[in-house]
């Protein structure tokens, strides 16, 4: 039984591939972090090899060894210290050459592949260019923009949306039995993305460090130029969190566009209606839309290797300040 909850259309087209004898030889599974591009990729591993009648049945030696983990065939390859290197590719172009050890498929799961260095990407593409039976390259990333489009022109592309809220929710009730209301809130902050409402249901610092970064950004509105400027300068020593910090900000300003506009949508802070509503209060609707619109060109320009500091400083003396 596949364990990914919606993606049905992905599902369907891996199942008819399976059931036709007509798999691809390398797949790229794209979308948003925590969408269930790694728990889709793995269900198609135990598919592939699974020993029971209905595949991937989880239950028999096979879908249990790739669920824990420990099978010989099926590897995850994941980026050290934020890159994926050629060493790891040039072990990969190894180890495809062999035969599977007691699988029907030996299948390399390389996630987050738009880390890879140009050299380890190139190293890959040769594996793509004299694809050997019996393997399947599962690639993950986030935007296709960021591979280069010799390895895209050799996958089958399956691009994965948000799900809807109402089925994150769902999920989150009914198969992880989570309190209502504290599903209520994880859904509409995981933006479509359910292991990464999973995940925050599992880490308090998740959540713990959401609250934080909004009750600085609140603070920041009513400071000046200098505070604004340290702040940038404090971001911008932390690449890793920023796009996150960046995607948290970007939620809360809709959110006042929604108030502001007097939209019926519900906003997606929840937990946070009641100062959304106070702080509407104290921006035009211009200045609203308008620092949407910075904040989707900041993270445009980080996403093309812009430089950072500087991006994030012109976005913070763009903040508009709330009136008295």
């Amino acid at each position: 039984m596949w364990q990914v909850v919606g993606h049905e259309w992905a599902v369907e087209l891996l199942e008819r591939s399976l059931a036709n004898g007509r798999t691809a030889h390398a797949y790229l599974l794209l979308g948003l972090p925590q969408i269930g591009k790694t728990t889709l990729a793995l269900n198609f591993a135990q598919a592939l090899n699974c020993l029971g009648e209905e595949k991937p049945c989880g239950q028999c030696r096979s879908c249990l060894k790739i669920a824990h983990g420990n099978h010989p065939d099926v590897r995850v390859i994941e980026a050290v210290n934020g890159t994926i290197k050629i060493d790891q590719m040039r072990a990969v172009q190894r180890e495809v050459a062999l035969s599977p050890h007691e699988g029907r498929w030996k299948v390399y799961i390389i996630r987050q592949m738009e880390r890879a260095t140009t050299e380890a990407a190139n190293c890959l593409l040769k594996t793509l260019e004299e694809p050997p039976t019996q393997v399947i390259l599962m690639l993950t990333a986030g935007e296709i923009d960021q591979l280069l489009p010799t390895i895209i022109s050799r996958c089958q592309v399956l691009n994965l949306r948000p799900l809807p809220i109402s089925l994150v929710r769902e999920a989150l009730e009914e198969r992880w039995e989570i309190d209502p209301e504290q599903a209520r809130l994880l859904a509409r902050l995981s933006g479509g993305r359910l292991g990464w409402a999973v995940r925050a249901s599992e880490e308090a610092a998740i959540l713990q460090k959401r609250e934080r970064c909004l009750n600085e950004m609140i603070e920041l509105m009513g400071q000046g130029r200098v505070e604004r400027l340290r702040y940038a300068q404090r971001l911008s020593r932390h690449p890793d969190s920023l796009r996150e910090v960046l995607d948290l900000w970007l939620s809360w300003w809709r959110d006042l566009l929604l108030v502001k506009g007097g939209s019926s949508t519900e906003v997606t802070n929840v937990d946070r209606e009641a100062t959304l509503r106070s702080q509407a209060q104290s921006y035009s609707l211009t200045q609203v839309r308008d620092f949407v619109k910075a904040l989707r060109a900041a993270v445009w320009q980080l996403d093309h290797n812009a430089n950072t500091r500087l991006a994030l400083e012109v976005l913070m003396l763009s903040l508009p300040a709330p009136s008295t």
